[in-house]
C-alpha cells in the first residue's frame, strides 16, 4: 500500500533495475522518475521528491557526495534516502547513516523487501498532511495558509488535518465524531458543523476545498 501517492526519485547507473524498480514503483501506485547519475539527479528538481532511492557506486558523482549536496540543501535536506547497492561492509552502512539517510538496502534484493523499506520510511517522515497552500503539521501541531500561522484549536486541527489525509473521501459526521472526539465524550452532530464552519474561517481563500455533501458529511476537495 502506498502512501498518499508518493514521488519517488530512483538513481541508479544500471538502466535495467531502475527501469524495474520504476515499473513495480509505478505498480504499486508511487509516482516514480530515475536518473542515472547524481549530476542527472540534481537537475531533476529533487526538492518535489517525497524519497530517493540511491545507488552509492556510480560513475561520477557516487551516492556518498550526491547525499551530501542534497543534506546541506535546505530544500532537499529533509528527503527521506534510501541506499540500493552492493557495497554491503558495516563500514559502507555506517557512512550512508551518518550522511542522513534513513535506510540502506544490499543488492541483490527482492523488491518486496524494497517495498516493505519504502512504506517503513514514509510512515516515519510523512507528518505533514497538506494540500497546496494549507498545511498541517502534526509533529509541531500547527497549521499554516500561504506560510502563515492559524490559530487552530486541537479539534479543529485534527478534523483539517484528516481530510487533507484522504482527498476526495467523504466523511460523515458519525466518522468525523468517532475519530475525533473520546468515546466516553457525548458530542452531538451539530458540534463537527460547527467546527467545520470556524475551519472554513480561518483556511479562506481555500474554503471552498472544504466541501460539504448534504445528507453525507464533508471532505477535502483537490
Amino acid at each position: 500500500m502506498n502512501i498518499g501517492k508518493s514521488k519517488i526519485l530512483i538513481v541508479d547507473d544500471e538502466e535495467t533495475l531502475r527501469e524495474g524498480l520504476k515499473e513495480y514503483l509505478e505498480l504499486e501506485g508511487y509516482e516514480a522518475d530515475t536518473a542515472p547519475g547524481g549530476e542527472v539527479a540534481l537537475e531533476n528538481h529533487i526538492e518535489g521528491y517525497d524519497l530517493i532511492l540511491l545507488d552509492i557506486m556510480m560513475d561520477g558523482m557516487n551516492g556518498f557526495e550526491l547525499a551530501t549536496k542534497l543534506k546541506h540543501n535546505p530544500e532537499t535536506a529533509n528527503i527521506p534516502i534510501i541506499f540500493l547497492t552492493a557495497k554491503d561492509t558495516d563500514e559502507d552502512m555506517v557512512a550512508g547513516l551518518n550522511l542522513g539517510a534513513d535506510d540502506y538496502v544490499s543488492k541483490p534484493f527482492s523488491i518486496k523487501n524494497v517495498i516493505a523499506r519504502i512504506e517503513a520510511v514514509l510512515r516515519r517522515t510523512q507528518k505533514i498532511e497538506k494540500d497546496g497552500n494549507v498545511v498541517c503539521n502534526r509533529q509541531t501541531l500547527t497549521c499554516t495558509v500561504d506560510g502563515k500561522n492559524i490559530k487552530m484549536p486541537r479539534k479543529e486541527f485534527e478534523i483539517l488535518a484528516l481530510l487533507l489525509e484522504h482527498p476526495g473521501k467523504i466523511f460523515s459526521r458519525e466518522e468525523l465524531l468517532n475519530a475525533i472526539w473520546p468515546e466516553n465524550v457525548v458530542v452531538v452532530d451539530r458540534s463537527v458543523d460547527v467546527h467545520i464552519t470556524r475551519i472554513r474561517n480561518k483556511i479562506a481563500p481555500y474554503s471552498k476545498k472544504l466541501i460539504s455533501r448534504s445528507g453525507y458529511g464533508y471532505g477535502w476537495q483537490n
